[in-house]
């Protein structure tokens, strides 16, 4: 008998009540103890929805991030917030964000904030050193599976494995990680003995690792860690996710754990050998719903394929998705006004949990005994594939178009430069921001009216034309160099493209947790994209016509709205990213003719697409950048080209990213101390580069002596004529009050560093 279990759930609620609790108690409005009852009755939902399956997932909530939560249970804390007053929770946020609501608005550095692995969301860096130590603090998982049991499931609790959490870690001198891992393992033992005192079955222990590329050192780092674990009493159930095994496969297979999951999405071509491989006393958990994106499974092909192994393992085969389901949205029920064809091609983390209750029953009590749903998906699948909507003859042929020379700018950068300095008369350290400026409670309050029809068109433009005056007569007030119109329009930075977009289409509640309580709204793109007509020029070109300072166009880059987009799981990521290319090239040259000759064009996610093999980078790196410079690549010499990365280490790409041209590169660097630069010691960057100096993920403000160190260290690695002041990212989620000051400082560090330059 097949057997079903799922590796995480999405924390946020339905309706995202807990990033409204958090944010409330931040402010603080409610208590902590309201917070922690939010997050009970979350979980709670949660343990509900997942109850027929034969093991839930225990420790997969977190009220911030998962690694920071291991970290807590590892004892393991950055040395600036220990000895600190306040509770536990007082500790988690100053860790997270740089504060709690204890600390009266002083505040400490946050953790560094990066991807995690090739996903859209991050995760809290645990930092270590050749002093740091371990201590088991275990409280918050035991107490969680009280609370499943209490909720009648099975309960399987979810860590993260030792040789993972290591590779996360971030040494602040050298690489010492390996060399802790012989005291990690003792406080892992300890971890699992508590939970076999409580007579936990099966932990689910993640080691993502294994999907990428390990020297021996790892590769040994596995043996040692899995051996010295092997006498858990409780089984082990080593998970892997995001890719495939390759090199790895013997490995994964040969460790000494009770079970090993697989995603056999993404690593479908791993699965016969795993099963050749496989001891025969170990259960092997086929990850086989896709858990990082929305379409159906196509569960009469996928039934087709899974029978023989389903015969050969029986009981020894587990049913699962792909991964965690947190990147996905919670529950397709709610989306009543979406287009009744398309969504019957979806699926979202409820219903990927249907599927796999439908394959349960298919595999152990025969098809007849789901017939209905089967014979339902059968028809959604056909149906997405005969969609007229879904192919257009028109766009593919534009992409088979593309020659080399539509992504060559007219000159090299060394005579644009000099073009663009004669013709925007920039101070050297010139001050800018990413683009938006904060999203006031006004201004979504007409988003939403006038998205209802509770307002007229003229009525919005008017609210949304004010709010683009404020953003203008702020920053000339705060006398930066180069202003932005503040995106007011703009309900998020790829949503706003794609609702411009032929080729996409939206929900109201499909909401993705980014991190903490930031969530996101990925569009889905289901079909062949163009632009019917412009999508950023009235906003623009009115923000133009208010101030006789440089001003800059913001757009969001081909790459970054497909990563940042459900995508097609019908034709290669490279032809999408080639219409989002030629469609965002259109509103460039558009934004050139009405004058505007400062144009950022955001690649935010670039890094993030990367393949987790080293071996493959290449191939995506290619098409990538091909995509930015299709998009980038049309307008004059005078006109200057930017583009933003936050929150991405691509220190190994830096050569890739120089082969992008754009005239000014800004990136996230502030939470790091500058360290993203120590490339440049190696590497001269041929442009311009704004390293972000104010965090805007942290209500902490920077003071002016911050922002000149930070300042002085990037002139070590990058001539002071190429450096440009800005903070680390868009300000929409920061509040007015906080941005006044924080770049009151920036301008004043600016001047500061110019008088010293002289």
């Amino acid at each position: 008998m097949a057997l079903t279990h799922n590796l995480g759930f999405p924390r946020i609620g339905t309706r995202r009540e807990l990033k409204f609790a958090l944010e409330d108690y931040w402010k603080p409005k409610t208590t902590a103890d309201d917070l922690l009852n939010t997050a009970k009755h979350l979980r709670q939902q949660n343990w509900q929805t997942q109850a027929d399956l034969d093991y839930a997932p225990v420790g997969d909530f977190s009220l911030y991030d998962h690694v920071l939560d291991m970290s807590f249970t590892l004892g393991h804390l950055p040395e600036r917030v220990q000895g600190l007053k306040g509770s536990e929770l007082d500790h988690y946020f100053r860790v997270a964000r740089g504060r709690s609501p204890a600390d009266c608005g002083c505040g400490i550095a946050a953790g560094e904030m990066t991807k995690w692995f090739d996903t859209n969301y991050h995760y809290i860096v645990p930092e270590v050193s050749e002093d740091t130590a371990f201590s088991l603090n275990n409280q918050r998982l035991l107490d969680q599976i009280a609370e499943a049991r209490s909720a009648g499931v099975s309960p399987k609790p979810v860590i993260i494995g030792p040789v993972t959490y290591l590779w996360l870690c971030k040494a602040r001198e050298g690489d010492d990680r390996l060399q802790l891992l012989e005291r990690l393992l003792p406080v892992y033992g300890q971890l699992l003995d508590q939970l076999a005192d409580l007579g936990v079955d099966w932990v689910q222990v993640d080691e993502p690792v294994l999907v990428t590329e390990l020297d021996a050192d790892w590769k040994a780092a596995l043996e040692t860690a899995y051996h010295a674990l092997k006498g858990s009493r409780s089984k082990l159930l080593l998970t892997t996710y995001f890719g495939t095994l390759a090199e790895n496969l013997q490995q994964a297979c040969n460790l000494p754990v009770a079970g090993l999951h697989i995603d056999a999405v993404r690593g479908k071509q791993d699965v016969q050998a795993v099963v050749d491989w496989l001891p025969p006393h170990k259960v092997l958990s086929l990850g086989v719903i896709d858990g990082r994106n929305i379409w159906k499974t196509d569960l009469n092909g996928l039934l087709e394929w899974l029978t023989p192994v389903h015969d050969k393992l029986g009981d020894r085969l587990w049913l699962a998705p792909s991964c965690s389901l947190i990147h996905v949205p919670v529950d397709l029920a709610l989306e009543s006004d979406l287009d009744p064809e398309i969504r019957s091609w979806l699926a979202f983390a409820t219903q990927k949990l249907d599927e796999l209750r439908v394959l349960k029953s298919a595999l152990n009590e025969g098809t007849d005994a789901v017939a209905g749903p089967l014979a339902d998906n059968a028809r959604a699948i056909a149906s997405r594939r005969a969609s007229g909507r879904v192919n257009n003859p028109d766009i593919r042929q534009q992409v088979q178009a593309i020659t080399p020379e539509l992504g060559q700018r007219k000159s090299p950068y060394s005579i644009r430069a000099n073009k663009q300095a004669q013709h925007l008369k920039l101070p050297r350290y010139p001050t800018t921001t990413i683009g938006s400026f904060p999203q006031t409670t006004d201004i979504r309050k007409s988003r939403l009216a006038y998205r209802k029809q509770e307002i007229s068109r003229e009525h919005y433009v008017t609210t949304m034309k004010t709010e683009i005056e404020r953003a203008i007569r702020e920053q000339e007030k705060l006398g930066l160099d180069v202003l932005v119109h503040g995106e007011a329009e703009r309900n998020d930075m790829v949503e706003y493209f794609g609702e411009q977009l032929e080729g996409y289409i939206f929900t109201r509640f499909g909401w993705v947790q980014s991190y903490g309580s930031r969530c996101v709204k990925p569009p889905i793109l289901y079909g062949d994209i163009h632009r019917p007509g412009p999508m950023t020029v009235e906003w623009i070109a009115y923000a133009r016509s208010l101030t006789d300072k440089p001003l800059k166009g913001m757009l969001t880059g081909p790459v970054t709205i497909l990563n940042w987009s459900f995508v097609r799981d019908d034709q290669p990521r490279r032809d999408t990213a080639f219409q989002l290319a030629l469609a965002i090239r259109q509103e460039v040259l558009d934004l050139e003719a009405a004058g505007v000759n400062i144009i950022q064009i955001d690649e935010a996610a670039l890094r993030e697409g990367l393949p987790l093999r080293r071996s493959q980078w290449q191939d995506y790196l290619d098409w990538a950048i091909d995509a930015f410079r299709i998009t980038a690549n049309g307008v004059k010499d005078t006109t200057q080209i930017h583009t933003h990365m936050c929150y991405s280490e691509f220190n190994d790409i830096i050569e890739d990213i120089a082969r992008m041209d754009a005239d000014v590169i800004t990136i996230e660097t502030s939470r790091s101390a500058m360290e993203l630069l120590d490339v440049f010691e190696a590497f001269r960057y041929p442009n311009e580069i704004g390293p972000g100096v104010y965090d805007i993920h942290s209500p902490n403000i920077p003071s002016r002596d911050q922002i000149v160190s930070l300042m002085s260290k990037a002139a070590e690695r990058v001539p002071a004529e190429r450096l440009w002041v800005n903070p680390d990212c868009g300000l929409k989620t920061r509040q007015w009050e906080e941005v006044i000051p924080a770049l009151e400082n920036m301008v004043a560090a600016a001047r500061e560093l110019r008088e010293a330059a002289g």
